[in-house]
């Protein structure tokens, strides 16, 4: 299959004096839709943030494309086509959508134009002109998205994207994961609703404690699915 998109082996991570990774390994191959599943506190957000570079501390390998990234900062890490999309989504009140939209630079050629991102996001296009505050929970998350999408990263990486949404916005997002995918993009998603990433994902990664401790693909999640329950449950 050639070298992974994405490899992470023997991922550490502190924040402060707080170890909360130990020894992350998996890889995630160039097109995959890859969730990270677990528990609140597994350590799913941080490795995210680890592999952006965004953690207090961190060891081990992380490489993109072949390159080591461990020692690398995070706007080396994003020229590389990597997009985060953090579970706060980050919209600045002050500014339109459209200002938003357009505020982070291009940082790989391929990104998509406005009016690509508007024909995938129609909500956006009509709500160009209002106040980040004033856009819905469900409009502020295509925002999110749409923002790291004109970066020109190939790379996404998506945190609780339907967290507190809508079905309606949920189905819309899911349809987004679907139409990115056909257009070659590889992605990474933690999530909590396993409803929305169950039919998404190519393969998953179950992580407790931080730690990935399985690693199965769509076509084993039948057989998995009462193990499942045992981890993800309260």
């Amino acid at each position: 299959m050639g070298t992974p998109f994405l490899e992470v082996n023997d991922l550490q991570g502190w924040y402060g004096e707080s170890h909360v990774l130990h020894g992350v390994n998996f890889h995630v191959n160039e097109g995959e839709v890859v969730t990270l599943l677990g528990r609140n506190g597994a350590g799913r957000t941080s490795t995210m943030r680890s592999i952006m570079g965004l953690i207090g501390r961190r060891t081990g390998s992380i490489k993109v494309r072949g390159v080591e990234t461990i020692g690398l900062a995070t706007h080396r890490i994003a020229r590389l086509g990597l997009g985060y999309c953090p579970e706060e989504r980050g919209i600045f009140s002050s500014l339109s959508c459209e200002e938003n939209l357009m505020l982070p630079p291009m940082l790989s050629p391929g990104g998509m134009g406005v009016e690509q991102i508007y024909a995938m996001f129609p909500n956006l296009k009509e709500r160009a002109g209002s106040q980040g505050t004033r856009l819905s929970g469900g409009e502020q998350q295509m925002l999110a998205v749409a923002r790291i999408l004109r970066t020109g990263a190939k790379l996404l990486l998506l945190d609780e994207i339907s967290e507190g949404l809508a079905p309606v916005i949920v189905q819309k997002l899911a349809e987004m994961v679907v139409a990115l995918r056909k257009q070659g993009y590889t992605i990474v998603m933690v999530e909590q609703n396993f409803v929305f990433a169950a039919p998404l994902a190519d393969r998953f990664m179950v992580m407790e404690h931080g730690q990935v401790i399985q690693s199965f693909t769509q076509a084993e999640l039948p057989a998995r699915m009462e193990r499942l329950h045992e981890y993800l449950g309260v």
